[in-house]
């Protein structure tokens, strides 16, 4: 007799699950270096929601005065409340019958021949998430660069992210689907173009390209949170003006990074009230400030930091700020972080879903039931800042 699901699964909730939830976080520069503090990790999530207050103005009931002059008019802290709404995210993977008949004498021969399934979804899961780390929210894998007519293939702003048989959306902001469910099907990193399965279409430049379903429902990343405009977490810079990040840019054209722009923006943030603590930016920015280091005559050989990570230093006056690289990190850009002000909040860490006692559930379609079997893995989470103006990013810098 074959195995029986049941004894199956408890094998792979005892092996597999904790594995996801470890190696999720191998290799993934932002994420690692977040789980590696263990301050900038909460599961105080209060359901769907994480609600905090934001100091964002002084008590104003300060001023010297003459003898008998009138004492100053009592002021108080100004507070704004934010809350955070949780993300879902989710991974799923497929066998068969055939594959779970394999498993006849032995649980763990069935958990063999699903060892790569799992594993590869672990992969995609931990790149997936990193990508989300250093998005806007609105699921954008990129833009499109070009408005064309009747094609299958167009350019976008960077086709780097982009994977085939990757199944996207083509969104006309904020959330209107004009291309639906097309999978991904060449990608020329050199010419920035994708090509989309089925029927030709047109595009628009400044269309969005998503993930199918993922529109508005991605990590609020650092492209919304490292802004001086716009709302974050219901509360808006343009009212409040503390809640607005720094942000030097030379109008889009690429200019070469100096160590007076990296000193004059860690500055910015100083003043604020903040204090850099990493340094995040492209392997070609990364080239670009090796060769500017090499210029200056200092040292260019990789620094041990804090939690086993390795990259090049930017030296201040409040010591050194580690310089790490990230392959999925924006083009040109390099973002100042003050990791004391990041957290990152998930109900629970990856884990199966088995609401009715069971992770797998059976296929079945308007066609009938099928010989298929499907598990998925959920975690609810969202990053946020508790000071926007802690961070900072300087962007148009030329990639070597």
């Amino acid at each position: 007799m074959p195995a029986a699901l049941q004894s199956i699964e408890p094998y792979l909730k005892e092996v597999y699950a904790p594995s996801i939830r470890k190696q999720l976080n191998d290799e993934v520069v932002l994420l690692n270096r977040i789980e590696n503090s263990g301050t900038n990790i909460s599961s105080e999530t209060e359901g769907k929601y994480v609600t905090f207050p934001i100091h964002v103005r002084r008590n104003s009931g300060i001023g010297s005065r003459n003898e008998n002059d009138p004492l100053p008019v009592p002021g108080q802290q100004g507070y704004a409340a934010a809350r955070v709404k949780l993300k879902h995210g989710y991974g799923a993977i497929s066998v068969t019958g055939p594959a779970i008949d394999m498993s006849d004498s032995d649980p763990k021969a069935f958990a063999r021949v699903i060892d790569q399934e799992i594993t590869g979804l672990k992969n995609d899961l931990k790149k997936d998430m990193n990508r989300q780390f250093y998005g806007d929210g609105t699921g954008a894998i990129s833009r499109v660069a070009t408005s064309a007519t009747g094609v299958n293939t167009f350019e976008v702003e960077d086709a780097f992210l982009f994977q085939l048989d990757a199944v996207v959306d083509v969104v006309t902001a904020p959330q209107t689907i004009a291309v639906q469910a097309r999978v991904v099907t060449d990608v020329d990193l050199s010419a920035n173009t994708i090509t989309l399965s089925g029927a030709a279409f047109n595009v628009t430049a400044g269309q969005l390209i998503t993930r199918q379903g993922a529109i508005n429902r991605e990590i609020t990343g650092f492209a919304s949170i490292i802004r001086d405009t716009g709302l974050l977490y219901n509360i808006n810079p343009a009212t409040e003006p503390e809640w607005a990040a720094t942000v030097r840019d030379n109008g889009g054209t690429p200019r070469q990074l100096t160590e007076g722009l990296m000193t004059e923006v860690s500055d910015a943030v100083r003043v604020k009230g903040g204090k850099t603590s990493l340094i995040l930016y492209s392997l070609g920015v990364r080239r670009s400030y090796a060769n500017l280091l090499s210029q200056l005559r200092q040292v260019v050989n990789k620094t041990e930091f804090t939690g086993g990570f390795s990259g090049l230093a930017f030296t201040t006056d409040r010591g050194e700020i580690p310089v790490l690289a990230d392959p999925d990190a924006p083009k040109g850009t390099a973002l100042f972080i003050d990791e004391s002000h990041l957290t990152f909040y998930r109900d629970e860490p990856w884990n199966w879903l088995d609401r009715d006692g069971s992770m797998w559930k059976q296929s079945t379609d308007a066609n009938g039931v099928y010989d298929r079997w499907y598990a998925h893995l959920v975690e609810r989470h969202e990053l946020a800042t508790d000071r926007r103006n802690a961070h900072a990013r300087l962007d148009d810098l030329i990639e070597s």
